[in-house]
């Protein structure tokens, strides 16, 4: 039986300010490994791919580049990329069971008639175990660096941005796909009815989840950087311009920031 990672008690104040928080973010995700795909589809109504395929457009891949997708997860960000005309494409991510799951469905995919119908259209990604805030990556190594729904989840996010940083080349992308609460009052009612009363409840349910995983997700887009703050922290961690797109009512947003060159 999954054993619980969050209680009540730790999610009615800031989980981010937790010196625990990536162990239980670790041992949350390694718990709900299994199912999380399936809770993906089902409780963003089909549209988390939608969001990905975005994020990639707005990385504006040229051929030839070098991927590197952080907190990975399952690889469907990864994947994307994989077909997007790049050179190389790395996923990163430091829970193991998931990178487990994300090397089952790209060795799928690699085995697929499809894929061999299209020949040379797709890179074979690679997936590492790592750390965000620690990247065992040479300076300047990267073209486009992507996280999707992964930042807040990392125990310092200024690190992982300095970090990320630190690997893109001059004139490279850091594409951040994340939750944001929607700035219409009515539709950020509907929203917080929905993330924090109903999906909790159903995702658990389909997860048969006892981590805590469900409840943690909207408390932590609550109390994570808006879109303004993270164009900020983008900014202040040493990146030119940050170009913005708010998805679904602007209950996810893009943010693309750009590497002087």
């Amino acid at each position: 039986m999954p054993k619980a990672v969050w209680q009540p008690q730790e999610l009615s104040q800031d989980p981010h300010s937790r010196s625990d928080k990536a162990e239980k973010v670790r041992d949350m995700f390694a718990s709900i490994a299994g199912a999380y795909d399936l809770n993906n589809r089902v409780h963003s109504f089909g549209l988390d791919q939608r969001w990905r395929r975005v994020a990639v457009r707005m990385a504006k891949v040229r051929a030839g580049d070098a991927v590197v997708d952080v907190a990975c997860g399952t690889g469907d960000l990864t994947e994307l990329f994989a077909t997007s005309g790049a050179g190389s494409v790395l996923g990163i991510d430091f829970t193991a069971p998931m990178l487990d799951i994300a090397r089952i469905k790209s060795a799928k995919v690699a085995g697929s008639p499809a894929r061999a119908a299209r020949g040379a259209g797709r890179v074979e990604p690679e997936y590492r175990e790592g750390d965000a805030t620690a990247l065992a990556l040479p300076d300047a190594c990267a073209d486009v660096v992507s996280i999707a729904f992964g930042l807040r989840n990392v125990h310092d996010p200024m690190l992982a941005l300095r970090e990320f940083r630190r690997i893109l080349r001059p004139g490279g992308r850091l594409v951040v796909l994340e939750f944001d609460e929607p700035r219409n009052g009515f539709i950020r009612w509907c929203n917080r009815l929905y993330t924090h009363r109903i999906m909790p409840w159903t995702a658990s349910m389909l997860a048969r989840d006892r981590s805590g995983a469900y409840r943690y997700l909207p408390r932590s887009v609550e109390t994570f950087l808006d879109r303004d703050r993270l164009r900020e922290a983008m900014l202040a961690s040493g990146f030119s311009a940050v170009e913005q797109k708010a998805l679904t009512f602007g209950t996810c947003v893009v943010s693309c920031a750009r590497v002087a060159s």
